[in-house]
This record gives structure tokens, C-alpha cells and sequence, in this order.
């Protein structure tokens, strides 16, 4: 058949001709650009999927960045942190020196207090002069701001804190009391009374620092052996008082200095003089469990027993709480707990540290310094660190005193002050000051350096990912080039030949 008006086989040539053209098209756009998805038409899938990979790879790049950051924040206040250690290092020495009152004249005194004043000055400069882009670092600026705080708390501390809302109400719920070390001595009468009997009655109290042997006369009173028991206090960690519980009318108590596990008191009975049958109620006594104002009346241990002759202890108990549902530990009225949204340390006055009961203890209204070391703008991504106010005049406590307080004219000054309290004051900074840097190590080293090594590990396998669907496979994709610019050149040829078939009609007009 030979038609004139329709030529088919052309047509059919230049469908060909063109996808062929768009194949080869296709494969010269994809090689050029290497994305195998360029625009929507190519993958509609696959590009949502890759745009979603590239927006995780963008994020994740961003945290990396942070994380970076971060750590060279951490470096400034680190090293301000190593001064101020330092600094207290060298104080420590010269209070030890200034303690040698007779080989040290007034005049030395004054200049070593001099020294202690320079020192004090320093310090709060180094706090008021780290900083990171004029940020302070070290003067408060990143420690937590708190409301309602209870008068249950004495002292307390917030490393580490994020939440989602407004504030964090922080609840403590005391379920053991914290309790000291402590015996009662029942001797019956205001004086010891051997009965006519001769000798000496000989005890050896030991607690926490160590161990005093002390022997006492017939006729010795109460208030005397309590005197000279507090006298050895600084070496032996015990303190004694005149006691009266119930029927015990007539005794002395050794207590404990502290509270906590780790603290105890013990007593030994070297020689009883034959005190005991004097009278009833005689001997060694435990305190009630549940009472710590009471005698155990049950526990009693005679002066002359084998017992009191090895020695009875008694050993102090840590509080016992929960902060906001996670069991806290413990250390005598501290207790803290350490999680990823809460790390917190608080001390409890003695009165409620022994009272079993629920307590409000403080708010947290913000503060802190938050950085973003995930790639999800959300509360699980987010590290928070507390750096406080490392000034003179918060480094200490409530209890023993404040740095601030050894500067001249003040308590616990070298030239007339209480060296000894000054030395404890000095050792609660130096441990503040240490646990700071701890804490700044260990979230240099196990949340900045871990996130920066797990992000890049994501943004490998994410980046990964997104190739695969978005990239073109240049092997593959110049076979197809090779293919199309063949079929594109036989499809050409065909139209040529197509187009010439309608002349041979010609041939049929003769």
C-alpha cells in the first residue's frame, strides 16, 4: 500500500526519535550533574526521602559545630578553674605556715595575711575576667536560678539541669534519717564512784580520725570527763556531754562529729575500777534506732564484760531519699543524684535529715548553660552544665564559713583569727573548685567528645543513604547514555528513510 496524505512510518519514526531523545537527555542532565534526582519528575519518592536525608545531614552538621563550641567554652572556664586551683593550693600553705605561731613573728603573720588577701582579690578577678564573647564564665552567669528554696535545705547545689516547661520543681522525699555514731555511758551518779575500790577507770574512744586513750580517779564528775574527752575531739573525732535519758539520769554520750556510714564512735573498756555493782544500770548502752534521743534499754553492756573489753561501736547512718522519684545517694545530710535531665546535691539541716517526710525543697526557674548537641531542636537534644560563682565569697558553706571570711579584719584571718576553721573553709574550696573541673572534664570528654565522634558516625551513614537514592551510577548511567545516542542515531536514520518512502508513489504515475 502506498499512501501520500499519511505517512505512518514516520510518525511512528519521530515517536521513537523522541523518547529516544529524551532518554539521551535524561542520561547527559543526570552526568552532568551527577544527581541521578534533579527535579520532581525524576522520583517523586525518592526525592522526599532525599531531601528528608539532607535535612538530617544539614542538622547534624550544625550539632558537630555546636558540640566544637562548646568544648572550647569549656577549655576557657577549664583554665580559669586550673588558676583559681592554684591559687588555693598556695593558700593552703600559708595557712599551714601561718599555724607555726611560735617561729613565726607578727610581722610574718601580717605578711603572709597580705598574701591571703591577694589571693582572695585574684580569685574574684578570675571569676569576674573568664568569659567566652564577653560572656562570663565563671561569675555566676551559667549557674541556675532557684525559687521557694526551703528552709529544710542548708546548702545546695545544681550541676545539671533541663526540662521542657517553665520550671522544675525539685521534691525530696526523706525516707531514712541521717544519723551520727553514739553511745551512752551510764555511771550512775554525777561523779564515778568506785565503791572504796582503788585504780582507775580507763576507756579508749576512737571515731573517724582516731583513737584516745583517757583514765579518770573515783570521784572524777561527768563534767569533767566530758571536757577531756572534747579536748582530744580534733584527734579523735568525738564529742561527749553530760546526758540524762529516762531513768538513765546519770551518764555522758559519745557522739560522732559527723554524720554518715563513715563515721562511728567506739569505746574500749580498759579497766572498771569496779564500777560496776555500785549500782543498777551500769555499762555501755546503744541509742534507740527510731529515737536518737533515747537509751536502748535492752542493749545494755556491763563495764566488766568481755564485750565493753573488745569494744562496742556504733556506726553513723547516711539519709536515706528520693529526689523527683530517683533514689538519691548519700553521704551523711547530702544526698544527689546524677541524670541526664537532673543532677543535683543538697544538704539537709540535722532536724529534717532525721524526720522522714516530704519536702519542697527549692524551684529551678532557669538558668544554666544549654548547648544543642543534637540535631532535633527538642529537650532530648539539649546538654545542660551549671558552672557556678567561684568568687571568694561563695566558695565554702553555710556551715564551716566562706572564703571571703580569712581576708584581714575577718573571723578567720592568720594574724588573730581561727587558723584551724580557716584550713576547713579552705578545703571545702579547694574540693569545690575540684569537683567543678571534674565535672567540666568528664562533659568535655564523655558528652562533647562522644557526640562529636556518634555525630560524625550519622552524618557518614545518613550522607550515605541520601547518595544512594539521589546520585547518579555513572556506570550505569553511560551504558544508558551509549544506548540512547545509538537508538538516537539509528532513529534519525529511520525518519530519513520514512520520509523518502512516499515518493515511490511517483514511480505509479508512470
Amino acid at each position: 500500500m502506498s499512501r501520500i496524505n499519511t505517512n505512518v512510518q514516520s510518525l511512528v519514526a519521530q515517536r521513537v526519535l523522541g523518547a529516544n531523545n529524551f532518554a539521551l537527555g535524561t542520561s547527559l542532565d543526570r552526568l552532568s550533574t551527577g544527581l541521578r534526582i534533579n527535579r520532581g519528575k525524576d522520583d517523586p519518592a525518592g526525592l522526599i526521602a532525599s531531601e528528608n536525608l539532607r535535612k538530617d545531614i544539614r542538622a547534624t552538621n550544625a550539632a558537630i559545630s555546636n558540640a566544637e563550641r562548646a568544648d572550647q567554652v569549656t577549655n576557657i572556664a577549664e583554665g580559669g578553674l586550673q588558676e583559681v586551683s592554684g591559687l588555693l593550693t598556695e593558700l593552703q600553705g600559708l595557712l599551714t605556715q601561718s599555724a607555726n605561731s611560735a617561729g613565726l613573728s607578727a610581722e610574718e603573720k601580717e605578711a603572709n595575711q597580705l598574701q591571703i588577701d591577694s589571693i582572695l582579690q585574684s580569685v574574684d578577678r578570675i571569676a569576674n575576667n573568664t568569659s567566652f564573647q564577653g560572656v562570663k564564665l565563671l561569675n555566676g552567669t551559667f549557674d541556675y536560678q532557684v525559687s521557694n528554696v526551703s528552709g529544710a535545705v542548708s546548702d545546695f547545689q545544681i550541676n545539671a539541669s533541663k526540662f521542657s516547661g517553665a520550671n522544675l520543681d525539685v521534691e525530696i522525699v526523706v525516707t531514712q534519717s541521717a544519723q551520727q555514731g553514739q553511745l551512752f555511758l551510764s555511771v550512775g551518779a554525777t561523779a564515778l564512784d568506785f565503791g572504796g575500790g582503788g585504780g582507775s577507770f580507763t576507756i579508749e574512744v576512737s571515731g573517724a580520725k582516731g583513737n584516745r586513750e583517757l583514765s579518770f580517779a573515783s570521784g572524777t564528775t561527768l563534767t569533767t570527763i566530758a571536757n577531756t574527752i572534747n579536748s582530744f575531739t580534733d584527734v579523735t573525732g568525738v564529742t561527749a556531754s553530760v546526758a540524762a535519758s529516762g531513768s538513765f539520769a546519770n551518764g555522758f554520750s559519745l557522739v560522732a562529729e559527723d554524720f554518715g556510714s563513715k563515721d562511728f564512735v567506739s569505746v574500749e573498756v580498759k579497766s572498771d575500777a569496779g564500777i560496776n555493782g555500785a549500782a543498777t544500770q551500769f555499762g555501755v548502752y546503744n541509742f534507740d534506732a527510731a529515737d536518737a534521743s533515747s537509751v536502748d534499754t535492752a542493749s545494755g553492756v556491763a563495764f566488766n564484760s568481755v564485750a565493753a573489753a573488745n569494744g562496742i561501736r556504733d556506726d553513723g547512718q547516711n539519709i536515706g531519699a528520693t529526689v523527683n522519684g530517683i533514689v538519691a545517694t548519700a553521704d551523711g545530710k547530702t544526698l544527689k543524684i546524677n541524670t541526664d535531665f537532673l543532677n543535683v546535691e543538697a544538704t539537709l539541716t540535722t532536724g529534717d535529715s532525721q524526720t522522714l517526710a516530704t519536702l519542697n525543697a527549692f524551684t529551678i526557674t532557669g538558668g544554666g548553660a544549654d548547648f544543642q548537641l543534637g540535631g532535633n531542636v527538642d529537650v532530648g537534644g539539649k546538654v545542660s552544665l551549671g558552672i557556678t560563682n567561684i568568687a571568694a565569697r561563695e566558695l565554702g558553706s553555710s556551715d564551716l564559713g566562706f572564703l571571703n571570711d580569712l581576708a584581714s579584719g575577718k573571723s578567720f584571718n592568720v594574724v588573730d583569727g581561727d587558723i584551724d576553721a580557716a584550713q576547713k573553709i579552705v578545703n571545702q574550696a579547694i574540693g569545690q573548685v575540684s569537683s567543678t573541673r571534674g565535672r567540666l572534664g568528664a562533659f568535655q570528654s564523655n558528652v562533647i567528645g562522644a557526640s562529636i565522634r556518634s555525630l560524625g558516625v550519622a552524618v557518614e551513614n545518613t550522607s550515605a543513604a541520601e547518595s544512594l537514592i539521589r546520585d547518579t551510577d555513572f556506570a550505569e548511567e553511560t551504558a544508558k547514555l551509549t544506548r540512547s545516542q545509538i537508538l538516537s542515531q539509528a532513529s534519525t536514520q529511520i525518519l530519513a528513510l520514512a520520509n523518502q518512502t512516499p515518493q515511490n508513489a511517483l514511480a505509479l504515475l508512470g
